[in-house]
């Protein structure tokens, strides 16, 4: 079964999508900028006969190169080797609804469960070691110190965890949250709001050289950025709905969502170019969701709503072995 950079799924698939697409047209004006010179190709990921994707939510590398994707099918955790070949699929019944995920330093995952209101940490062998949150409850996080929503991670230098939460537009308890690699609460930040250092809906999260925290504001259209111990620093505001950001040494990639684009930044977060646009096609997205750079500085861009996971390279690239500026 061929896994192709449109990836068409089963009805099941499409139950676990959940595209929250905004009413307000301003939400979803594209940013105006030069083309990207970056090309959609196929992934050329493949799966085995019985094995089946769902939407995926999240991609992230290992230590070794390997390639594993956050999906919301039947099997959440899939691992492919540098080259694409499927080596595995496990993670069954741990979801409610997938939706972020990174690897730290040791290979462990952190995942995100937006449905099942949990952060799990699970090791390269696929066993859970840590749950943050209580699984199905959620609450107000300055009364209950239950997670609600939440919807991505990021991990420090020094191994702190960093989990945003607050999903849903107008409800929740959209905010930053700091805990020791052990699990241990630290900090937390945030609230529902347009302020600086409030948020609408907190739906991604990377940190830079310097140790700042880049968090999509989602439906506020910005990004803000703070220290780790949440002093807010700066924000940028963008067209569209910045999703998710992968920060290189020489370039910041971000998808904005329902406006679907791939946006290239440079490290004070302009925009410095672009690619794609709303659609089902090649290069094309239902929602641009979530983003993440192989260590060979190829795209890879999860859209849960078109169920596919879309492959950029360097159009420079294109017949010779991928290579990509990062």
């Amino acid at each position: 079964m061929k896994f192709s950079a449109i990836l068409t799924t089963t009805l099941l698939s499409c139950f676990y999508s959940f595209g929250q697409r905004p009413t307000d047209p301003a939400l979803l004006v594209p940013s105006n900028a030069p083309q990207l010179d970056y090309m959609a190709v196929e992934n050329g990921i493949t799966l085995p006969a019985g094995i089946t994707m769902g939407p995926p939510a999240a991609t992230a590398f290992d230590s070794k190169g390997h390639m594993y994707i956050l999906n919301r099918g039947p099997q959440p955790l899939m691992e492919f080797d540098a080259d694409g070949k499927f080596l595995r699929a496990f993670g069954e019944g741990l979801f409610t609804r997938a939706h972020g995920m990174k690897i730290d330093k040791n290979d462990n995952i952190w995942a995100t469960d937006v449905g099942g209101h949990v952060v799990m940490k699970i090791s390269p062998a696929g066993k859970v070691l840590l749950t943050i949150g209580s699984k199905g409850k959620s609450g107000d996080f300055n009364e209950t110190h239950l997670l609600n929503e939440p919807t991505d991670v990021a991990i420090g230098h020094t191994g702190d965890i960093f989990i945003t939460q607050g999903h849903t537009a107008g409800k929740g308890d959209p905010r930053v949250i700091k805990y020791a690699n052990d699990g241990t609460f630290v900090a937390t930040w945030g609230g529902r709001g347009t302020e600086p250092g409030k948020f609408t809906v907190a739906h991604g999260v990377a940190i830079d050289a310097k140790g700042l925290l880049w968090v999509a504001d989602r439906e506020n259209q910005r990004i803000q950025i703070f220290d780790q111990n949440g002093k807010f620093i700066r924000e940028n505001k963008y067209p569209g709905l910045p999703c998710s950001l992968n920060i290189g040494k020489r370039n910041i990639y971000m998808v904005n969502g329902f406006a679907g684009q791939l946006l290239r930044l440079d490290l004070s977060g302009k925009v410095l170019a672009a690619v794609g646009k709303p659609g089902k096609g090649l290069g094309e997205f239902g929602e641009a969701h979530s983003i993440m750079v192989s260590p060979k500085g190829v795209i890879y861009v999860s859209d849960t709503v078109n169920s596919a996971l879309q492959k950029f390279v360097a159009s420079s690239s294109i017949n010779r072995p991928e290579k990509a500026k990062r």
